[in-house]
């Protein structure tokens, strides 16, 4: 009798033990920190105009495609931009400019951070910064490290060339490491560095991308310490990454190239749409098991199969196909934060997920109010939700990124706690006014048309 009794508590023992270290494995977010540069830099229709008319590369078709490209973008007058861009030296950026751009996101942002955490540089013991398109030596978090005087075992990740992706790539390497070690406090660093990257050509694929990024960052700080649990905000539930890059029209959509005169930039290619829709169906097709609901998966499962089996018996007979079955996501998500990479991308998630306009506002009014800050999107996207008050204890919160390479990565988080009284929030200034009656946009009112005679000037009306 003795025996079952050791052998049943042993059993028992060792279930505790094994839930308790799960426990020691679960990633939070304390806190999060969105950058906001100073009103000079906020790239209105004017100084857009003027710093488009700059570049004489540009012919008559070229400017047209652009004034029609930032019409149709989405974006509108209070984005930011470099400094180098208002000096008028975008096309000649030297090393330390790209780096004076980060470090004046490093030295706001993160100690704001860390002030309103109550968490010293000194208790971070991972440290993974992610800026795709600057690479320095010594490394940015490399320059982190020495600015706030952390400590020397402090566990340090540089990424580069991830792209829009990368701040769920950052927070997978956290959560990997909370796996094997207890306690820890990870500080996630993720921005881009527009000041070496302007486009300064006349390629079409390439000068797209100067419609679409703007200046942005953000700071946030996750932990696995048990004795914080009761001051976080988020509770990481799952996070998915798919990768074709042995696809090569996939790997080969968005790159960093030259064009034919020799000059930098970022190339879009016309396969990007189809890539990104593979990439998305992919990574949802292995997180929707473990987010959703069965009764709503056995739904699916059922609609598909009954759809294949009526589509065999229409094509004998010579009959059409019926609808595409689709998984409502929405049966265990209560938000949606999407990556504001351009306004064809928003309506293209909205449709694959069969969003209403609810559920797409935050990342519309992201990319008017900020544009697309590249891998720190997501973060303003949040943010929003925070500033309206959406955001209650238990709720559900699906983020999704594409990124070059081609990647899509897709996480989970769960609303544990307070996210306070909005007066840290990015939005603080500007949510009242969103969201506007309308999203006109005002380019079309300034620009209305440009001189045929003289293809480098706009016309104001």
């Amino acid at each position: 009798m003795l025996v079952y009794a050791f052998w049943i508590f042993h059993f028992l023992f060792m279930i505790w033990k094994w839930i308790d270290r799960k426990r020691d494995q679960e990633c939070y977010i304390l806190d999060y920190e969105c950058y906001k540069p100073s009103d000079d830099r906020m790239v209105d229709t004017v100084s857009s105009g003027e710093i488009m008319k700059r570049n004489k590369t540009l012919g008559l078709v070229e400017y047209k495609f652009l004034l029609k490209a930032i019409v149709s973008s989405g974006i509108g007058e209070q984005t930011y931009a470099p400094g180098i861009m208002f000096a008028g030296r975008e096309e000649n950026p030297t090393l330390q400019d790209g780096i004076s751009e980060m470090e004046e996101f490093f030295h706001d942002s993160i100690q704001k951070l860390l002030i309103r955490s109550g968490i010293s540089a000194q208790e971070i013991d991972v440290l993974v910064v992610n800026v795709s398109m600057l690479s320095a030596v010594p490394s940015l978090s490399a320059m982190i490290v020495n600015h706030y005087k952390m400590r020397d075992d402090i566990k340090v990740f540089n990424l580069t060339g991830m792209g829009c992706s990368a701040s769920l790539i950052s927070v997978n390497v956290v959560q990997n490491i909370f796996k094997s070690y207890k306690n820890k406090n990870a500080l996630v660093v993720t921005s881009e560095s527009l000041t070496p990257n302007w486009y300064s050509g006349n390629d079409r694929s390439m000068i797209l991308s100067n419609c679409l990024f703007r200046t942005g960052g953000c700071a946030i700080l996750l932990t696995n310490n048990r004795a914080l649990k009761h001051k976080s905000m988020l509770k990481l539930k799952c996070l998915v990454r798919t990768h074709h890059g042995a696809k090569d029209d996939s790997y080969n959509c968005c790159t960093q190239a030259e064009d034919a005169e020799g000059r930098q930039g970022f190339h879009l290619g016309k396969s990007l749409p189809k890539a990104a829709s593979r990439a998305l169906v992919d990574n949802l097709r292995v997180i929707a098991p473990k987010i959703l609901p069965i009764p709503e998966l056995i739904r699916f499962m059922v609609v598909s199969l009954v759809r294949k089996w009526t589509s065999t018996v229409s094509s004998t007979k010579g009959g059409s196909n019926s609808p595409r079955p689709v998984i409502n996501f929405k049966t265990g998500v209560d938000h949606f934060c999407l990556h504001t990479g351009g306004k064809a991308v928003i309506d293209g998630l909205g449709i694959n997920l069969e969003l209403c306009e609810n559920d797409l506002e935050p990342a519309r009014m992201t990319l008017h109010r900020f544009g697309n800050t590249s891998a720190s999107s997501l973060w303003y996207v949040l943010g929003y939700m925070e500033a309206k008050k959406r955001l209650k204890k238990g709720d559900r919160v699906l983020m999704i990124s594409f990124g070059a390479g081609f990647k899509c990565n897709s996480c989970l988080w769960e609303v544990v706690g307070d996210f306070g009284d909005g007066t840290n929030n990015v939005w603080k200034d500007s949510i009242d006014s969103y969201p506007p009656n309308t999203l006109a946009n005002p380019f079309m009112e300034k620009y209305g048309w440009i001189n045929d005679e003289d293809p480098s000037t706009f016309v104001m009306r």
